[in-house]
């Protein structure tokens, strides 16, 4: 099955499949008016610029609905939002991003849904889902990562189920359009992106020291190769945010590269395996220097 590929059948505008739309959580602060800014291009009095949000596309047939935006994008940028309250209290809060294109144009808003004790008292292992929005405050995709108590070794992720960190990314309804899936590795990080049914697609590998400060502001990348490891198609990279925000706040910077012409559903999990690779290897560095 080939998975580089444009969606058959042309653009076309489909009125009975729509992006859901979600509420707010009750009782959390996150309210997506309040984080998403004024309507593009209309910055409130006395306020910063609002958010320049990239434009709509057409709805495009074999696609999911919302997901249009990935098919014109080769690159996309990843901000996680400073967090004051987590950065002077050290108390963990949820985790929101700011999804960009290369123009710095948003594309989606993610924010995550995790209970207070589950990310007091298990931190960067903690199970979530990441709600990923698009610029009419809808739902667009969701990323599901059940807690593994005993999970996230490298050595024995091939072990058993328990064993490997798996995620599934699914659309709002529920439909499961991909999963990744960790494997057993002596040094490197190793991931498999897999589709609805499991089946192998490609493959993630991550250096063998995953090493950033101030004496070594390099990228972190994680390269995107062909399952039979012949050729990198692209990468996930961990970016250099300053120092001022890598040492006293959690917001890190990443970047996903991937061909234009990847199927839109295979750039969807890639989405999904960035946030798994920041809680498994930044999230948890962030916590211990604490």
């Amino acid at each position: 099955m080939a998975y580089i590929h444009l969606p058959e059948g042309g653009m076309q505008q489909d009125r009975d499949q729509r992006p859901v739309t979600v509420p707010p959580v009750p009782g959390s602060a996150l309210t997506f008016p309040h984080v998403l800014g004024p309507a593009p291009g209309h910055a409130l009095p006395g306020q910063a610029p609002a958010v320049e949000w990239m434009p709509v596309p057409p709805t495009m047939r074999g696609c999911p609905p919302g997901l249009e935006y990935l098919t014109q994008l080769d690159q996309v940028l990843v901000h996680q939002q400073v967090e004051l309250f987590e950065a002077f209290t050290g108390i963990e809060t949820k985790n929101r991003y700011q999804i960009k294109n290369a123009l710095g144009q948003q594309v989606f808003f993610a924010y995550e849904e995790s209970g207070f004790w589950m990310r007091s008292c298990c931190g960067s292992k903690r199970g979530f889902q990441m709600h990923i929005m698009n610029n009419n405050q809808q739902e667009v995709l969701r990323v599901v990562r059940p807690f593994q108590c005993c999970s996230g070794s490298r050595c024995c992720a091939d072990c058993c189920d328990h064993c490997a960190l798996t995620i599934a990314i699914e659309t709002p309804a529920g439909q499961i359009i991909g999963h990744v899936r960790q494997r057993a590795s002596m040094w490197e990080a190793h991931f498999d992106i897999l589709d609805a049914n499991m089946a192998p697609i490609l493959k993630i590998r991550g250096p063998c020291c995953i090493c950033q400060g101030v004496c070594c502001t390099d990228d972190v990348d994680f390269k995107l190769m062909t399952y039979d490891d012949s050729q990198q198609i692209g990468k996930i990279s961990k970016q250099w945010a300053g120092i001022a925000k890598e040492w006293y706040t959690k917001a890190d910077n990443f970047g996903i590269q991937f061909p234009m012409n990847l199927d839109v559903q295979v750039k969807a999990t890639l989405l999904g395996a960035l946030f798994l690779i920041d809680f498994m290897f930044f999230e948890r560095k962030k916590n211990r220097r604490r």
